[in-house]
């Protein structure tokens, strides 16, 4: 596995660093060996700094100060997600350079750096690869929604959220890994570059992909897992949410790809979507589970983000939301997600 740095420049405590979260969290693709952000998270541990768990993952203040430090990089991977894709300028010199000390680009923007000229050319002329991982599927490689999932006998559940950056990605690989450890096999299909970046085998970014082939390239995704793995539940990473107005998503998962089950995410202290409060309000949990099930599918379970929430919050909010909708709550950063178990064993 190779050895790869992320690059956060400064946010690494903002949202808009999930790709990093993500990674921190766990990968297949890569060996995290460090984070690249600023003076003031410089010396602590990154899984310290993001959830309070240590990872062993040191965070400096500058590529140079990493690259000195650590040995054998052979990656440096832009961690951040940013509002419309677009690779924040500070950034530029800092990848240069690392091009400039022999390492290979991984970049999930929809700011591609081989378009970038300059850029481009100095990766040639250091013998790098630049890694575009939102670039479009040529046509000829997308698939166009066939209705062969119609006979697919599998389990199907959507991890879906209330707005974006709720932990969608996040709560499906807990999911699969507490199926894992019952010796139930569970696979995820992923949706996101992050899922792609973290290893997954299975699914599409689904925001590169062109709207008439988006179902299909979700159902070759499934049935590619279904028929390859065999496994006894197909997890779907969801991607925004059904009413975010800068991007509503998330029919697909539950009318192309067939979900019939889904775990829904909801941040009790997020008052509007992606926090801008122009953008409106987010409605209440139970009528996103009135539109979810008037589509056919069922919620199985809640799951609570708990940003902004004191631990007491959380649990407070977790018997609150179980009282009143007689759902299961996880919380899934405080105890995991085992209590969802067996609930999937209901399903078979």
């Amino acid at each position: 596995m190779n050895n790869a740095i992320i690059l956060t420049n400064g946010i690494l405590h903002h949202s808009d660093a999930k790709t990093a979260h993500g990674l921190i969290r766990g990968t297949e693709r890569f060996n995290i060996v460090a984070v690249v952000d600023d003076e003031k998270t410089a010396g602590k541990d990154a899984g310290e700094v993001l959830d309070g768990k240590i990872r062993n993952i040191p965070i400096f203040a500058s590529i140079d100060s990493a690259l000195k430090t650590i040995p054998n990089i052979n990656y440096l991977i832009i961690g951040v997600a940013t509002v419309g894709g677009i690779l924040p300028d500070p950034m530029i010199e800092i990848i240069q350079k690392a091009i400039r000390s022999g390492l290979s680009i991984v970049n999930g923007l929809h700011d591609y750096l081989s378009d970038r000229i300059e850029i481009a050319n100095l990766a040639k002329k250091f013998g790098v690869n630049l890694i575009d991982v939102r670039k479009p599927k040529a046509r000829k490689d997308l698939h166009f929604w066939t209705g062969d999932i119609l006979n697919l006998q599998t389990p199907i559940i959507a991890v879906m959220g209330m707005d974006c950056a709720m932990g969608k990605r996040t709560t499906a690989r807990m999911i699969r890994q507490a199926c894992q450890a019952q010796n139930l096999k569970a696979e995820m299909i992923y949706t996101g570059q992050t899922g792609w970046l973290q290893g997954g085998k299975y699914g599409f970014i689904f925001d590169s992909t062109l709207n008439d082939f988006v179902c299909g390239e979700l159902e070759h995704a499934i049935l590619s897992c279904a028929k390859e793995q065999n496994p006894d539940y197909i997890l779907l990473e969801g991607q925004a949410s059904l009413r975010n107005p800068s991007g509503p998503c998330g029919l697909e998962f539950l009318i192309s790809g067939r979900a019939k089950s889904v775990v829904l995410i909801f941040a009790p202290k997020r008052k509007y979507f992606d926090n801008e409060e122009h953008w409106g309000e987010i409605p209440t949990v139970e009528s996103e589970i009135e539109i979810i099930e008037k589509l056919g599918s069922k919620v199985i379970a809640l799951a609570i983000n708990t940003e902004e929430c004191t631990t007491e919050e959380a649990f407070a909010f977790q018997e609150e939301y179980e009282i009143k909708l007689g759902l299961p709550v996880l919380l899934p950063i405080q105890e995991g997600v085992d209590k969802i178990i067996p609930i999937l064993k209901r399903l078979k």
